[in-house]
């Protein structure tokens, strides 16, 4: 019987236990899958904690990648023993073997393996979205991304410098410095030494950021809004640091007329023809050398537990999936 983790509770990551379960059969707009490569993210931690509110019991995860067991009568865009990746709700990506809605599958075309596919999908349509929707970056420009060690950051310099922007990175220690430097970054900064924003106004020759791309949240918001230009944008996608504090518009937002938007993939690929044209352009810039992932470190399902303990703890420098 295949195995999934389940939740029955939100706390921390003692909570995620290791189960049998019953799949059954796809329904008409469904496809039964099994799941090769499964990503691990941070949102994930925000379902477990309750941070992100959801029905208990549940399954968790959002990413994965596999090949179908099995189509739905009304599914047409998908055939048995096809490659698929998906990252979206319904949450339950940790599971060797499940049914999901054809509608958040994309295929995943030759010479992309399930692994990478699996630590492409949430990151990769995060930074699809953050650069080339939410904001569209142009060659030239100099914006702030903070975590740039981490999974996004990673891929967020790769493609900003495939466009021709210069980046900004903050990283949380020394380590991760160099790591952050190898992906592209113009310079790199440790905000847990010192002023952040002091150092971007600096490096800006006091002009500041036109961008600021946040997954951090609590931590580094209002230094954030600091290093922005008038006219500058607040991205705010994240809370790895906690939640965001309430904003007071007329002290932070107004004095330059910042803009402030916090953005999900969600909003940005409503339908599969939007999902699969945004995976086609991160799988496209794999295949021509644009981007490089490399995976940080690779789990077993029973290893969720510390997998969580790790990500909390920052101690991954880069993607890293569960091999179920």
């Amino acid at each position: 019987m295949p195995k999934s983790i389940i939740i029955k509770k939100t706390g921390g990551p003692e909570v995620l236990e290791l189960q049998d379960v019953e799949v059954g059969s796809p329904g008409p707009d469904d496809i039964k899958i099994t799941n090769y490569a499964i990503g691990l993210n941070y949102i994930d931690t925000y379902h477990r904690s309750g941070l992100y509110p959801i029905k208990l019991p549940s399954g968790i995860g959002l990413e994965a990648a596999g090949k179908i067991d099995e189509v739905g009568s009304n599914v047409t865009e998908f055939n048995k023993g096809e490659n698929i990746a998906y990252a979206s709700v319904p949450i339950g990506a940790y599971s060797q073997q499940r049914i999901i809605p054809a509608k958040i599958a994309v295929k995943i075309p030759d010479g992309i393996s399930h692994e990478l596919a699996a630590s492409l999908m949430t990151k990769g349509l995060t930074t699809n979205y953050l650069l080339t929707k939410t904001y569209k970056l142009k060659a030239g420009e100099t914006v702030l991304f903070h975590a740039a060690a981490g999974g996004v950051g990673q891929i967020f310099a790769q493609w900003a410098n495939s466009i021709g922007a210069k980046v900004i990175g903050t990283v949380g220690s020394d380590e991760k410095i160099k790591i952050a430097e190898e992906n592209g970054y113009s310079s790199v900064i440790n905000y847990s030494k010192g002023d952040f924003s002091k150092e971007v106004m600096k490096i800006t020759k006091n002009e500041g950021v036109s961008a600021v791309f946040d997954g951090v949240g609590k931590n580094t918001f209002q230094k954030s809004l600091a290093c922005l230009k008038t006219r500058g944008m607040m991205i705010s996608f994240g809370n790895a640091s906690g939640p965001l504090d309430p904003v007071n518009v007329p002290k932070d937002i107004q004095p330059k007329g910042l803009y402030l938007t916090r953005p999900s993939i969600a909003q940005y690929f409503t339908n599969r023809r939007e999902l699969q044209a945004g995976a086609d352009s991160i799988f496209e810039k794999i295949k021509f050398g644009k981007i490089k992932i490399k995976i940080a470190k690779k789990y077993k399902l029973s290893d969720a537990k510390e997998a969580h303990q790790d990500l909390e703890a920052r101690k991954l420098v880069g993607p890293a999936i569960f091999i179920p």
